[in-house]
């Protein structure tokens, strides 16, 4: 595979110091593997099939040299020296250490964030550019007629979300805000000015082999803002889960039975975040009970229609931070009264999608005299295109975020006819108007956008509604069905407010004020201080629903009538509302995607959350550490990080163990889990074997009872189901109801399962069982989101993705390398996109890794110079004060006015 990243200088067209080699690699043979299949309900990155780049790029990387330096090296940075940036006010020093990380050091908090804004564009400019082309429907603009990026646009288009982005720069935002966002792209923009695209970035180079490629247009302050939407959007709440409570009523035609399929919180076996005793502010813990007359509604073909119309239309917005399984995070701190130092830790692991680039860029930002004036003093982790930072720490509090999964969107179930939708007894007239998708090198698009007082109708993007007509009869007196969706992030919010709120916060009281603004997504914030504090804080816009006696559900959890305007949100919750506790009595907090508090406290959060088995090893890890006597240090948290102890084996394995497997061949895989610690290591052989009879588990169990769309992923819902069904042996799940004459129970599954995961290892990797390996299976294959594809050609793909790595770890493990179980592949979709672990002791004593590197430029050293270590767990030194800083210092790069 073609690999250029040696660090060195080589003499540019301005002979400015940069990042190339003067002698860079000579090209290899290129080995890359085939890029796995996407798996169901996963978007696919962009495919863009490049009619002649094969013989174009392979002359270029494979020329020489001089061509490889001209061409694939000439939009590294330069990082030390002088540049002259107009906007700035005074000097700005950019440090970087030997990870390529800059620390920036200004005057005034707009030439810091115009400096960021300078740098990012430097490292990350093309990231940049796709992202805004996306958040604004615009990315058949980029990459041309195909059919995945035009159907991306028509989805986005009709979200509205750069719309929704304008009304916030012109009506919600502060003003302090708007400074700082203006100074962002003021600072790319300097960058930009005088560059052609093809020095910005080689995927322009790549791109301009197939379709036309412009000068990038101005960075915009609103490009920042829509970027916040996608954010929000991929970390919205349970929309999957009540589009498969519909499904599933399709085919199983029974609510009890649905209801096994998404049992509750089980909050006597994985604590929640807090108890009711730790609350600073307690509400009411009164749980508004869903009352229904039925849901038969829901079975109609019509609907259901509607409702796999809807379910496409959503699947064709791309990934870009984490969607589906694997989507969470872990974080966690700890009272300096369990701690070597005596002040508190705090560990955070978002678990997101994993690129290359990664979706995180590490950076400092640092006023030369904190004050007033100029109050910032931060470093962590920031999205290239936004200023500030978003998950890290300052010199007096440190804070980690994890998806708190509240339920912020709902499906509406409209009836339209003709431009008008039913609201009670009332025809009222749809708010429409078009959008106009422009294609690159193709025809424009006309797209009309038709919405509801609910939002916007999304059923209709990409289907013909023709499909999913109501009878005759019932198309004129009550139309047919549509699907709208309700998310509170489709209005004006001040989520870019809470940014930098967040970076200047210092105690409790800021971080409450801080959370008011953070409206979308909805996220656990724990937080520690300096001086000694610890405390959980929960953001977010909450729709309030009022108790309904109806055709359906209405607490959230089932798409609701949207002809009933009882079923209307009736407000949100107050942010004083939101669950908060300081300096709790058990000296630490664990926030991991489960269940806020128990049932019922309060209701309005959601129903839906991540079952808690990663949440409950990490208290059990902290509390072996407590009564055992030992000083929990940053090490122990950052060992804590990478533990690979699996849940569903402590769950299967001794009921696996207790089935008849009669045949010595079959037997000895089953074998394999008597003497396991149930360690997905990546060289355990009785791992890849539990790996592979758990997913046969889940195919044999439930495939014929559910839709195809809603296979199991193995997450860890389908864990809590499947530990339900345990202790029912006759459960009609358990049946494979394409046996006709025979009813399965559930030893007979078991049994089936290791039979069958035997012979698949057997083909997939040996005969003998002591050849196995987790690793072998369970690898990380890092793709570009545009260039990284199947249908991209290999020389650019072994160029663009860095070499597939094993992995350890798996899902709902608390080392998250996630795998989806209906997909067939047991390929990571999900992980740990960063790990960070502050000492509130010594700021300088912090660890801090991400998935690749600090850089987007495939020639950089820093495109993917972290991986290695990420993947085994490995952290590095996280120096935030200025003498650490410089004692770190590999270049230095002044901007001058």
């Amino acid at each position: 595979m073609i690999r250029s990243r040696g660090r060195g200088s080589v003499a540019s067209v301005s002979e400015q110091e940069t990042e190339a080699s003067a002698t860079p690699e000579a090209p290899k043979p290129s080995t890359t593997p085939v890029a796995p299949k996407p798996s169901p309900g996963r978007r696919p990155v962009w495919r863009i099939v490049v009619v002649s780049i094969v013989g174009v790029l392979a002359l270029v990387l494979a020329g020489g040299a001089g061509w490889t330096a001209w061409i694939v090296r000439r939009p590294l940075p330069q990082v030390s020296g002088e540049i002259s940036v107009p906007g700035l006010d005074g000097d700005v020093r950019v440090v970087r250490d030997a990870r390529g990380i800059p620390q920036i050091y200004a005057d005034s908090p707009e030439d810091l964030f115009r400096a960021q804004g300078y740098v990012q564009a430097q490292d990350r400019f093309f990231e940049m550019d796709y992202r805004r082309h996306v958040t604004s429907g615009r990315m058949a603009e980029l990459v041309g007629n195909v059919e995945d990026a035009i159907e991306a646009d028509k989805v986005t288009r009709t979200f509205g979300w750069r719309k929704v982005a304008e009304k916030e720069w012109e009506t919600t935002i502060s003003p302090e805000t708007k400074k700082y966002l203006q100074a962002y792209a003021d600072g790319v923009n300097a960058y930009l000015k005088g560059r052609s695209p093809a020095e910005t970035a080689l995927e322009y180079a790549v791109l301009g082999l197939s379709v036309k490629v412009q000068s990038p247009e101005p960075w915009d302050p609103i490009d920042s803002l829509a970027w916040l939407k996608a954010m929000a959007w991929d970390l919205r709440g349970n929309y999957d889960d009540e589009l498969d409570r519909a499904r599933a009523y399709s085919t199983v035609k029974d609510v009890a039975r649905v209801n096994e399929l998404f049992p509750a919180y089980p909050s006597d076996l994985n604590l929640p975040i807090l108890q009711p005793e730790d609350l600073e502010n307690p509400v009411s813990t009164e749980d508004a009970a869903a009352e229904t007359q039925g849901v038969d509604a829901l079975s109609s073909a019509e609907l259901q229609s509607a409702l796999a119309a809807t379910d496409r239309a959503l699947a064709a917005v791309p990934v870009q931070v984490g969607r589906g399984d694997g989507t969470g995070s872990n974080s966690w701190v700890v009272s300096g009264k369990y701690t070597a130092s005596g002040k508190p830790l705090l560990a955070n692991d978002p678990h997101l999608a994993l690129s290359a680039p990664g979706i995180w860029a590490q950076i400092g930002l640092h006023c030369n005299n904190v004050e007033r004036s100029c109050p910032f003093d931060v470093a962590g982790f920031s999205f290239a295109g936004f200023p500030g930072v978003i998950v890290g720490h300052n010199a007096k509090l440190a804070w980690g975020i994890t998806n708190m999964g509240a339920d912020v969107t709902d499906f509406f179930v409209e009836r339209v006819r003709g431009e008008t939708y039913l609201r009670d007894d009332e025809w009222k007239d749809l708010d429409v108007h078009t959008e106009t998708i422009r294609v690159n090198g193709g025809n424009d698009i006309p797209l009309e956008v038709r919405r509801t007082v609910h939002g916007p109708i999304v059923s209709d993007v990409l289907d013909d509604m023709d499909a999913v007509q109501a009878t005759p009869t019932n198309a004129t007196k009550l139309g047919q069905y549509a699907v709208s969706l309700g998310w509170t992030a489709l209005s004006p919010g001040h989520s870019a407010d809470a940014v930098f709120a967040l970076n200047t916060a210092a105690d409790a009281e800021d971080m409450q004020a801080a959370a008011a603004l953070f409206e979308a997504p909805a996220q656990n914030i724990v937080f520690a201080t300096t001086d000694g504090h610890i405390g959980y804080q929960a953001p977010g816009k909450i729709p309030v629903r009022r108790q309904v006696l109806g055709p359906v559900p209405s607490d959230g959890t089932w798409p609701r009538p949207g002809f009933d305007s009882r079923y209307d949100w009736t407000g949100y919750v107050d942010p004083a509302d939101m669950p908060r506790s300081l300096d709790p009595e058990e000296g630490f907090i664990v926030a991991a995607n489960q269940e806020v508090l128990p049932a019922g406290t309060p209701p309005f959060l959601t129903k839906d959350w991540d079952y808690g088995f990663r949440s409950q090893r990490i208290r059990t890890l902290l509390t072996d550490e407590i009564k055992a006597g030992h000083k929990i240090k940053v090490e122990t948290m950052n060992s804590i990080q990478s533990d690979d102890w699996s849940p569903f084996a402590a769950v299967l394995v001794p009921m696996l163990l207790d089935q008849e497997v009669k045949d010595s061949f079959e037997a000895a895989g089953q074998e394999l889990l008597a003497d396991w610690d149930y360690q997905m290591d990546t060289d355990s052989a009785a791992a890849a074997y539990f790996a592979a009879v758990w997913k046969n588990l889940l195919r044999i169990t439930f495939w014929d009872d559910v839709p195809e769309n809603m296979r199991p992923n193995g997450n860890s819902q389908w864990l809590a189901i499947v530990q339900g069904l345990l202790a029912k042996p006759n459960d009609p799940y358990w049946d494979d109801r394409q046996t006709i004459s025979v009813v399965e129970s559930r030893d007979e599954v078991l049994t089936r399962a290791l039979e069958s995961a035997r012979l698949d290892l057997t083909v997939e990797m040996s005969k003998n069982p002591s050849d196995w390996r987790w690793g072998t299976l369970h690898k990380l294959k890092l793709e570009h989101p545009v260039l990284g594809g199947e249908s991209i050609p290999g020389i650019v793909r072994g160029y663009f993705n860095p070499d597939p790595i094993e992995m350890p770890g798996g899902s709902s493990i608390v080392n998250a390398t996630s795998w989806n179980a209906a997909s067939g592949s047991f390929e990571v979709t999900a992980g740990p996109s960063l790990r960070m672990v502050v000492d509130l002791d010594d700021l300088d004593g912090s660890t801090w890794v991400t998935v690749t590197g600090s850089s987007g430029h495939p020639a950089s050293t820093h495109y993917a110079d972290q991986l290695k270590a990420w993947s085994t767990g490995t952290t590095y030194a996280w120096p935030f004060s200025a003498s650490a800083v410089t004692a770190a210092k590999e270049d230095e790069l002044t901007l001058t006015p």
